[in-house]
């Protein structure tokens, strides 16, 4: 875990804190890169974490945003505080003196439309050296993405075996939580990933099942780094002229909002039972909780008119006689 060569009083303690809440069920890698980062930062200076070295510490980040350094702040306390069980004098950060929180940046829903004009643009894409599927790879990640909301790191953590082409399913393993689910794909999802897979499975590439779904082969047949893939797709957001009507252009995460609010949209036209399907919902997108689905649903003014649409047909009868 540490590659600095001098101990510091936290190699213990961070060691401990990680494998008490592993065994909790959570993964706490980036916890892990904050802690990582601050012991290394320490070792430095030969003394254990107090005030002034935190202080310090916190101003070796001057390029990120509010919320992502007080998130780092919080990621530190939450580790004092655990120290402090069994080292009472130790110093646990006074959440009073944090990067103040900023509200978070509204979410741009991409609409089908859009989307249909950045598939054509994958499909323009040139091949590279390292990328020879480049255009095939970047339509099959905007499919997924937009047809089944998975985060990113899913998308590229998928191999060959988590594929079910036959009945159109994939299996998301150990995601976040240490949740695995299984994604039924729309008739047209499984189309498009039948078609990547008659090129991904085409010689010269691995068919081994254990080999990433979408590949590169930049210095040898691998995954898509995160970076990788989001510059890609933003890329498309560019060449596709995808933006909203403040002129934003989408996040990768964005798309993952767009699929939670287009499925709300599909149940209103449908007359489906909305409530009765947020749990369904929740379980497709890997969240433990509806509450956790509910940030994604955003009351865009389409839905609105929709919802006060159906309202309208169901109850505008007894709201005109109550007014009468």
């Amino acid at each position: 875990m540490f590659t600095a060569i001098s101990p510091t009083p936290l190699d213990q303690p961070i060691v401990a804190w990680l494998a008490h809440q592993r065994a909790l069920g959570r993964r706490y890698y980036p916890e892990e890169r904050v802690l990582v980062s601050l012991r290394e930062f320490i070792s430095r200076t030969g003394q254990d974490l107090d005030r002034a070295s935190f202080d310090r510490w916190c101003v070796t980040f001057p390029h990120l945003a509010s919320n992502t350094l007080r998130y780092r702040q919080r990621v530190v306390r939450m580790f004092c505080l655990y120290r402090r069980r069994k080292e009472p004098g130790c110093f646990v950060p006074d959440p009073l003196y944090f990067a103040r929180p900023q509200p978070h940046r509204r979410p741009v829903i991409v609409e089908p439309g859009q989307i249909a004009k950045m598939l054509t643009a994958a499909d323009n894409m040139s091949v590279a050296s390292g990328s020879p599927l480049r255009p095939a790879v970047y339509r099959m990640a905007v499919v997924l993405l937009y047809t089944t909301g998975m985060r990113r790191g899913e998308l590229l953590r998928l191999t060959l075996a988590d594929c079910e082409p036959e009945r159109g399913v994939l299996r998301v393993r150990e995601s976040k939580f240490h949740k695995s689910r299984i994604l039924p794909l729309s008739p047209d999802a499984h189309a498009e990933l039948g078609s990547y897979l008659r090129k991904r499975l085409a010689p010269p590439f691995s068919r081994d099942p254990d080999t990433p779904l979408l590949i590169n082969t930049e210095g040898g047949l691998r995954a898509y780094t995160g970076a990788g893939i989001s510059g890609g797709i933003h890329s498309l957001f560019e060449t596709a002229g995808v933006e909203d009507s403040e002129g934003r252009r989408p996040r990768i995460h964005d798309l993952r909002h767009s699929f939670a609010v287009g499925a709300l949209i599909r149940w209103y036209l449908e007359g489906a039972d909305v409530q009765s399907n947020l749990p369904k919902l929740a379980l497709y997108m890997g969240h433990v909780s509806i509450v956790s689905t509910a940030c994604y649903l955003h009351f865009l003014p389409k839905l609105r008119a929709i919802a006060s649409d159906r309202f309208e047909e169901a109850f505008g009868g007894v709201v005109s006689e109550a007014v009468a």
